[in-house]
């Protein structure tokens, strides 16, 4: 499993893109994902580029819902986040209950939970930056709900280690799951990892009834937890040349868009703030990954400081697109949404209602 980098290949990705198998499929491990979920969250390409492939290759609203809705669900959560701020670093809707530890346990984290497709699923994680989206619920389960750790330390955890990290889709996932940002806590038991990942593990301690998971005590295997310590290295630069006759861009790890005026004479900037990488740490992989993306941009320099820091060294008509985390000043740009709901819904099917008949509407009349 890899991600490239060239832009050419990631639209080739996109042509890939079977909306029909990625419906009935999308939950088993060896599904018809669409691997694109890095470079929608680095802001190479947008919910509504992947839509409007779609459209052009005429499919049915039918043959690509699913699709669309999944789509939306990234879309919804970064409305959380800019309606809510940092509201949803906390338990957002209601407390997590019965949490027992607020780290991460020791086995999550060394892929040793006893659960033979999990441990696989962390390991993947550490050796790609990826990891299939029902897998992310399984370990969410096991963390918050079997271990019973509160939800934030494991979700900085994956965050720190994903490729496609977004703080709001997991902050907020993590939250579903542990049940303080919805009705009840989830759980998926050795039947249905088996199902869905191709595993035949019988008799382990999450071989049991859905009746009989939420009272069971945490596993001895499980009651060790580790305090982490989860730093970013930061990239090496050189010295930043700014021409102040011209505009200057600003692009950042939420927005590595190699088209956005890319016909524009302007000074091109990849910042990369340490205060915001102090509270939303990440991984070697994943900075790496998002150095490869930015220097695909033609005349990237990368700067490694504040907003105020790039400021003083002479950066005017400043111009970013909008994201939850910029404290900048200049012209703020909107990012290109799957719809135009915006606002807080307390549950996603509220949001998708309001999107999918605008969606509806407007794609096919």
């Amino acid at each position: 499993m890899d991600f490239p980098t060239h832009f050419e290949s990631i639209i080739q990705r996109i042509e890939l893109i079977d909306p029909v198998k990625y419906s009935s499929t999308r939950n088993y491990l060896n599904g018809a994902v669409t691997y694109l979920s890095p470079y929608i969250s680095r802001g190479v390409i947008s919910t509504k580029d992947v839509l409007k492939h779609l459209v052009n290759k005429g499919h049915t609203w039918n043959e690509m819902e699913k699709l669309i809705q999944e789509l939306a669900w990234r879309d919804y959560w970064q409305q959380v986040w800019i309606a809510k701020g940092e509201v949803i670093n906390n338990d957002l809707r209601k407390r997590q209950e019965q949490v027992e530890s607020h780290d991460v346990s020791e086995k999550i984290i060394n892929a040793q939970t006893g659960i033979q497709a999990i441990d696989e699923g962390i390991d993947t994680l550490y050796n790609t930056g990826y990891m299939h989206n029902h897998m992310r619920m399984y370990v969410g389960a096991l963390a918050c709900n079997v271990a019973k750790n509160h939800w934030k330390t494991p979700a900085q955890w994956m965050y720190y280690h994903l490729l496609d990290g977004d703080w709001a889709s997991n902050a907020l996932s993590w939250q579903w799951i542990a049940g303080s940002n919805s009705n009840k806590k989830y759980f998926a038991n050795q039947e249905n990892i088996n199902k869905f990942t191709g595993s035949k593990q019988l008799n382990t301690y999450l071989d049991q009834t859905y009746d009989a998971l939420p009272s069971m005590p945490v596993p001895n295997l499980l009651k060790d937890t580790k305090v982490l310590k989860l730093e970013t290295s930061f990239p090496a630069t050189g010295p930043l040349s700014i021409n102040d006759k011209l505009p200057t861009l600003i692009y950042n790890y939420y927005n590595l868009d190699p088209n956005w005026h890319s016909s524009k004479e302007a000074n091109r900037v990849f910042l990369v703030e340490p205060s915001v990488f102090r509270n939303y740490p990440i991984g070697k992989k994943a900075m790496d990954f998002a150095m490869k993306l930015a220097h695909q941009i033609k005349g990237m320099q990368v700067f490694v400081g504040e907003f105020e820091d790039l400021k003083s060294l002479g950066a005017v008509n400043l111009i970013y697109k909008e994201h939850p985390l910029n404290k900048y000043s200049g012209k703020e740009e909107p990012r290109d949404w799957i719809c135009s709901v915006t606002g807080y819904y307390p549950s996603f099917f509220k949001f998708w209602k309001q999107c999918q008949k605008e969606l509806k509407s407007t794609l096919f009349g």
